[in-house]
């Protein structure tokens, strides 16, 4: 599907109106679907690339079919990476058809490590259906996992024009995520965290992927060195600011639109955000949180409504609500005086004002 397809059904894109949340969201949700439409061809063809079961898997994950191989309109996922790949790629003068490849890539990725992260956590459900490992088991989900995470790489090398930069930089990405992640596995069994351990591990673990994203989108534009590092910076930042707004919906979020339990982070007493804001805070409500935390069973539901009350009280989510929005203004301030930065600066909005 071409970019004049896409453009003609969705529509071009117009800069933000700072004054109009509504218009801003709307808007994000066209760039978002043109991306959608742009890349589920490719994607499409990667998946069905895969032999055997990893195949199902993998196309069971990304919502293309049930666990049976039957088709079905789950959908997977809101695809913001992808958006934020094509629309760096217009942000630095490009077309979107250089930059299909490395959108496709950087879903495949984000996908693997969802399937990963769902078999450390032990997360029974995703986008509101049994996750890989709790339909096949372990050992399958990390194999399905591993065989996407090749196959983004094999997309990435069969763009139009490869670009072995791209491929280094996807990859130093992935290992960074890794570490990332390792460490925030680590804290669970830590007794002392603090918010700077915590943001330089969301640095790792989400901030390195959504860099890449917009590191990729430039790259396919042919843009300079100094262009390119000012979108990984622009996309470093978002991924602070998403991480905060993720954490806060694990909380709070409704899970008729998360797609998770509710409280689903305090259940399994996960340290994310919000919880050490609280726990740091020096507060009475802080220290009963710790104390809550301290337990070696998974919190019941009475105490996740406790554990939440005390968050609240302890400063824990006023901290993050006010820290996302930090982190999205130092994202997007060096962009705002650009139009063809149009797509991103929706995107990022839609990065912190979102409800799943």
């Amino acid at each position: 599907m071409s970019a004049a397809t896409a453009d003609a059904e969705f529509g071009a894109s117009v800069p933000p109106d700072p004054g109009s949340r509504r218009g801003s969201s709307a808007q994000a949700r066209l760039i978002l679907n043109r991306a959608q439409f742009l890349t589920k061809p490719l994607l499409r063809s990667a998946i069905d690339s895969l032999p055997g079961e990893l195949r199902l898997m993998s196309g069971y994950h990304l919502g293309l079919w049930d666990e049976h191989g039957a088709e079905t309109a789950t959908g997977s996922g809101k695809g913001m990476r992808p958006a934020l790949v094509l629309a760096a790629t217009a942000a630095t003068g490009g077309s979107p058809e250089a930059a299909v490849h490395a959108a496709t890539a950087i879903e495949l990725v984000h996908n693997f490590t969802l399937i990963h992260d769902d078999v450390m956590d032990r997360d029974a459900l995703r986008r509101g259906r049994p996750t890989v490992w709790r339909v096949w088991g372990v050992d399958d989900a990390i194999l399905v996992g591993d065989a996407m995470h090749g196959l983004a790489v094999r997309t990435l090398v069969e763009a139009p024009v490869p670009s072995p930069e791209s491929v280094a930089r996807l990859t130093d990405s992935v290992i960074e995520l890794c570490l990332g992640q390792q460490r925030d596995c680590a804290f669970e069994t830590r007794q002392h965290i603090t918010l700077d351990d915590c943001l330089a591990t969301v640095q790792q673990k989400t901030s390195s992927l959504l860099g890449c994203a917009c590191v990729l989108g430039a790259l396919a534009a042919g843009a300079p060195p100094p262009t390119v590092e000012t979108l990984n910076r622009f996309g470093r930042e978002l991924g602070v600011a998403f991480q905060l707004v993720d954490d806060l919906l694990g909380i709070w979020g409704d899970p008729a639109r998360t797609g998770k339990p509710v409280g689903n982070d305090l259940i399994r007493r996960k340290r994310s955000l919000p919880v050490v804001a609280a726990l740091t805070s020096d507060t009475a409500a802080g220290r009963d949180l710790e104390n809550l935390y301290r337990a070696n069973h998974p919190l019941s539901p009475a105490e996740v409504v406790r554990a939440t009350e005390l968050i609240v009280q302890a400063g824990g989510k006023q901290w993050a609500t006010t820290e996302s929005q930090r982190y999205l203004y130092s994202a997007i301030g060096p962009l705002m005086d650009r139009p063809e930065a149009a797509d991103l600066l929706h995107l990022a909005d839609a990065v912190v004002h979102r409800d799943r």
